[in-house]
């Protein structure tokens, strides 16, 4: 039985489809934008996206790529290990220093009530994006964020890296420029961003 994925693709919903793809499980789409009828049978909250493994559903994207990584034993240091601890510090990291930014930068472009709208914190995130990316790749030792090895983090960061570039956040340094070859090269990135217009 194949997973049901909603979510409409140009969203965190690219994590799971690429690590689907990445993991070659088959997965059925249904690409529910936020607060839609599809997605609130699914989740209370109306929030995108949502991975139904049978009856169970499971909310939030990063929580899904680390259960199918767990669940198929791939794309992750194994549980219970200092490197799988590491490589969470990494993705907490991520959420907190990377996409907080970004996320912000949209509440106050556009998700807002544009009375509660604080334009000027927006040129902040950039700033924050820039200097926290440009850190974290300060840090890396090997192709990938956690050396040799493909992780969640990775997935995580390279979604991010296209969202920056759609809100025109700045560049980061040309280190990252590299990384960003190497991970949108594998074909899992591909397959998900050819399905990515359904």
């Amino acid at each position: 039985m194949s997973y049901k994925l909603f979510g409409h693709p140009r969203s965190r919903t690219f994590r799971v489809m690429w690590m689907l793809e990445e993991l070659g499980q088959p997965y059925d789409q249904i690409p529910a934008t936020p607060q839609s009828d599809d997605i609130k049978q699914v989740s209370a909250l109306g929030k995108i996206p949502v991975l139904k493994d049978g009856e169970d559903a499971i909310r939030d994207s990063a929580a899904i790529l680390t259960y199918l990584a767990d669940k198929h034993g791939a794309l992750t240091a194994k549980p219970g290990t200092i490197a799988r601890a590491q490589q969470d510090a990494m993705t907490f990291r991520i959420l907190d220093e990377v996409e907080t930014q970004l996320w912000t930068a949209a509440r106050h472009s556009f998700v807002l009530p544009e009375a509660e709208r604080v334009p000027e914190i927006k040129e902040t995130c950039k700033a924050d994006y820039l200097r926290n990316v440009s850190a974290i790749m300060a840090e890396v030792e090997g192709p990938y964020l956690m050396g040799q090895d493909f992780t969640i983090p990775d997935i995580l960061l390279t979604h991010l890296a296209g969202w920056a570039l759609t809100a025109k956040f700045p560049e980061p340094p040309e280190a990252f420029a590299e990384y960003l070859k190497r991970t949108r090269a594998r074909p899992g990135f591909k397959a998900a961003r050819a399905k990515q217009d359904i």
